[in-house]
């Protein structure tokens, strides 16, 4: 007797990456979807993911404080235990485990979820969606015209070559467009332009530099 094929369905409501050229500039990723597979005889499954996440190449804490916020208030109108635990969600997610560091300074982030009221879940990820202007344009306002220097841009390739190990290593959507025959170049269009990799590099204990280092291997409470 065949089998019944299912039905898959994706949905993504948005998904962007922004990569700035002023290292004082982070870089943002937001992503938000809805999958659902549907069978002959079987019962339908959904569920919503995605996130927000801040990866920057200096530490400005008000502009991270900001971020973080405004995700806590998005979360806050459907649950006050959403950014907590999404929250920590977030900083396991975004871990490079060869480093043993996560790839920035994290943000939300949230898959499977299907454990609410479908519409409910709908509008969070709308106001999830939504929030990601608010967080992040006034930092870029901020932070776009700094003045920086050569050293300033070597640490930020350095940085983004994190970014692309963690997308080409453990990323789910990445491997998973690239084992399922999807588009190359739209899968791989998250990566930054440039990126650089230097052997045992460290940076010098106290410096800026090492102070986002310090974060992205010691995850902090920013609120």
């Amino acid at each position: 007797m065949a089998k019944s094929t299912p039905v898959f369905v994706f949905y993504l409501l948005c998904s962007q990456v922004l990569h700035p050229k002023n290292p004082f500039a982070p870089t943002v990723h937001f992503n938000y979807r809805y999958f659902e597979t549907d069978a002959p005889g079987a019962p339908r499954q959904w569920w919503f993911g995605g996130g927000t996440d801040l990866t920057p190449a200096y530490i400005f804490e008000d502009d991270v404080k900001h971020f973080h916020s405004v995700q806590k208030k998005a979360c806050d109108k459907f649950d006050p235990t959403f950014y907590p635990r999404f929250k920590q969600w977030c900083d396991d997610y975004f871990y490079i485990k060869h480093r043993g560091e996560r790839r920035g300074l994290g943000g939300i982030f949230f898959d499977d979820l299907n454990d609410y009221d479908q519409e409910m879940l709908l509008a969070f990820a709308t106001e999830c969606a939504n929030s990601v202007i608010p967080a992040y344009v006034p930092i870029v306002e901020r932070r776009k015209d700094m003045p920086f220097n050569d050293q300033h841009k070597a640490w930020q390739q350095l940085r983004r070559g994190r970014y692309v190990e963690f997308n080409l290593v453990y990323d789910r959507g990445t491997t998973f467009g690239l084992k399922t025959g999807g588009r190359i170049e739209s899968i791989l269009v998250s990566l930054p332009l440039s990126a650089r990799w230097e052997y045992d590099h460290k940076p010098e204990e106290g410096s800026e530099e090492w102070k986002l280092l310090d974060a992205c291997i010691n995850p902090k409470e920013w609120l």
